[in-house]
């Protein structure tokens, strides 16, 4: 019996470009019979690092981002209502809501929803009273949730995460990865799903 291959997506709420991965990464990588491991990471910390951070104070390139980013969305059959805020979620609380959805098998929905609220609301998922309406709108607890993602647990296991993004060779969002083969960007997702398959 052949085993099912898994692709991981390494993802960060507060990217715009993983707008896109997120609505459409898992039917891709299904389509393929290939499974998608969700990593939420925080991106922010290697970019600053990196001395990388691409449209921040970047106007010209960062109105380019946006126009492509509306064609992508059209393309796809994706939702874009207008230019959202941006950035947002400053103390990455979204994204460690992500990490325990993904810790508990509820990521994908979690991450849809809060993209959702800032792409066709502009509403910052990292704001506590948008987030716990995202949480409780998935059937969670929203005081529970929002409390065990500024635990400690939670907060390692985001580090760790960032850390074999690190390790990878990782430097934006959203990035797809087979083994050690990184594919960065939502216009590589089907490039990663057919390496995935081809090796």
């Amino acid at each position: 019996m052949t085993m099912q291959k898994h692709l991981d997506f390494f993802l960060f709420l507060g990217s715009t470009y993983t707008y896109l991965a997120v609505n459409r990464a898992e039917q891709v990588a299904a389509r393929a019979g290939v499974a998608l491991r969700w990593r939420p990471f925080s991106v922010r910390s290697i970019m600053i690092e990196q001395n990388n951070r691409p449209f921040v104070g970047k106007p010209v390139k960062l109105s380019y981002m946006w126009r492509d980013l509306e064609r992508r969305a059209q393309r796809h059959g994706i939702p874009f209502r207008s230019i959202p805020d941006y950035p947002n979620d400053s103390d990455e609380l979204a994204s460690r809501v992500a990490t325990l959805a993904a810790m508990e098998g509820w990521c994908p929905r979690f991450a849809r929803a809060a993209y959702a609220l800032w792409f066709m609301e502009n509403k910052d998922p990292g704001s506590i009273d948008h987030l716990a309406a995202v949480i409780e709108s998935l059937g969670k607890n929203a005081r529970d949730v929002i409390s065990r993602a500024d635990g400690q647990e939670v907060r390692d296991k985001y580090a760790a995460e960032t850390e074999v993004a690190r390790s990878l060779g990782i430097f934006g969002s959203p990035t797809f990865v087979y083994r050690d083969e990184v594919f960065w960007g939502d216009d590589r997702l089907e490039d990663a799903v057919d390496w995935c398959m081809s090796h």
